[in-house]
């Protein structure tokens, strides 16, 4: 995510200054022609970067390989806002600081004006005021966003209004742009970003996102594993393509609500059933089990995701990390393997709050019973037994590489103690706000 940001910044940052040398000789003041080409370059930032974000909104699953799965194309789309909204934010302040120009140094010397005629002029002037309310209720969402108290329901409704403020600053950018922009790599630039970002506006007004990767379908089982934790199975209309160990998939329960994330909890069985364990995290999923009822309709979009049990490498050592909720993909990754037990061979280490109450631990331990090759260690908290770096690496050595799924907390603490100890640290960027 950070190298495609930065290498796009970059890119256009090149293109801007391609253009500032390619333009004639100007006899202005040289503030003013810093004033007007930060402004450019700003402005540029921000309507590529919320170009991208737009455009990643859409759910393109083609770019899940080489960005690394949907989670991370979601990762990149939140992090593609909130940096075009800041450079959104630098542009209005430097368009504002035209006054503190004209008081400091004189009209004089400002660069001329374009001038295109009557039709033209009016629209570039009614861009301009479309821009600036755009700006508003962007920095209205981009804060929004950023308060992760701010109710999820709530959120997912004012996020809707992106696609449209989106439009609306992209006219902006592409009514203001310099004339000379459009004969060179930064109008070039402009319009493939402008292109792809309004692509990703229509699909989302037009509710065509995910559509073709959605299918109906019925709660068939309903279980209470724990006192916050619901086991979920439903069974889909035909047009399900299955999945593989360890995907995710987009769930909507309540039209209202909209779609969640959760993992399939159980491999593909060839029947079009999903499964799902969903924990009690929020208001939404604390009240799914007086809400869910055998029979209630469902909409599953996907599968998503690149924690796959395929993408494991044979050649180094396994160890697998699952905390709470996190089981949920390696349970999958287990019952998958139950076919082929003789290819298994792995360390699976569980971290549970309590090990004698937790409603996973006896499924492991039946499922692993199958796979001589899978080492089970459960940690529970409760009994004193957590789980770090030294714990994780102890026995057996030789190149290892860890597949983690569980809270950010755990994941962070062993990767700083892990440092360049294992080959590869998979984790799941399993947040989409």
């Amino acid at each position: 995510m950070k190298a495609l940001l930065g290498g796009l910044v970059a890119v256009l940052a090149l293109a801007w200054a391609a253009a500032w040398s390619l333009a004639p000789a100007s006899t202005a003041h040289p503030w003013w022609i810093a004033y007007q080409q930060l402004l450019y370059l700003s402005g540029l930032l921000a309507i590529g970067l919320l170009s991208l974000a737009t455009f990643l909104a859409a759910r393109p699953a083609w770019l899940e390989t080489p960005l690394g799965g949907m989670d991370r194309i979601y990762r990149t789309h939140k992090w593609a806002g909130i940096l075009g909204g800041v450079f959104a934010i630098l542009h209005w302040l430097i368009e504002m600081s035209d006054d503190l120009l004209k008081s400091s140094i004189g009209r004089a010397g400002r660069v001329p004006k374009e001038k295109f005629g009557n039709i033209l002029d009016s629209l570039r002037h009614l861009a301009g005021d479309l821009g600036e309310w755009g700006f508003y209720l962007l920095v209205v969402l981009v804060a929004i966003t950023l308060w992760q108290r701010f109710p999820y329901r709530n959120w997912r409704f004012l996020h809707r209004a992106m696609p449209v403020l989106y439009l609306l600053l992209a006219f902006h950018s592409v009514l203001l742009s310099p004339a000379t922009y459009w004969t060179q790599p930064s109008g070039w630039l402009l319009g493939l970003f402008v292109a792809l970002g309004s692509y990703g506006a229509l699909r989302s007004l037009l509710g065509n996102v995910g559509r073709g990767r959605s299918v109906s379908g019925r709660i068939v089982e309903l279980e209470t594993l724990a006192d916050d934790v619901l086991r979920v199975r439903c069974r889909l209309d035909a047009g399900w393509r299955g999945h593989r160990p360890g995907q995710f998939a987009l769930v909507t329960f309540d039209r209202a609500e909209g779609a969640h994330p959760f993992t399939i909890a159980d491999a593909d069985r060839g029947d079009a059933c999903v499964e799902f364990c969903i924990k009690a995290l929020g208001d939404y999923t604390r009240r799914l089990p007086a809400t869910l009822a055998i029979g209630s309709p469902v909409v599953v979009e996907g599968p998503y995701g690149r924690f796959e049990l395929a993408r494991r490498r044979a050649d180094v050592r396994q160890l697998w990390v699952a905390g709470g909720i996190g089981v949920t993909p390696f349970l999958a990754w287990l019952a998958a393997l139950q076919e082929t037990p003789a290819v298994a061979q792995a360390e699976l280490h569980y971290c549970t709050r309590d090990r004698e109450r937790d409603p996973f631990v006896a499924r492991l331990q039946a499922l692993c019973a199958g796979l001589p090759g899978v080492r089970l260690r459960v940690h529970g908290a409760a009994q004193g037994e957590r789980l770090d770096a030294d714990a994780l690496l102890a026995g057996r050595g030789g190149p290892a590489e860890v597949w983690f799924c569980g809270p950010a907390g755990l994941a962070g603490a062993l990767r700083d103690g892990l440092g360049r100890q294992v080959r590869r640290f998979h984790q799941e960027a399993f947040v989409m706000r």
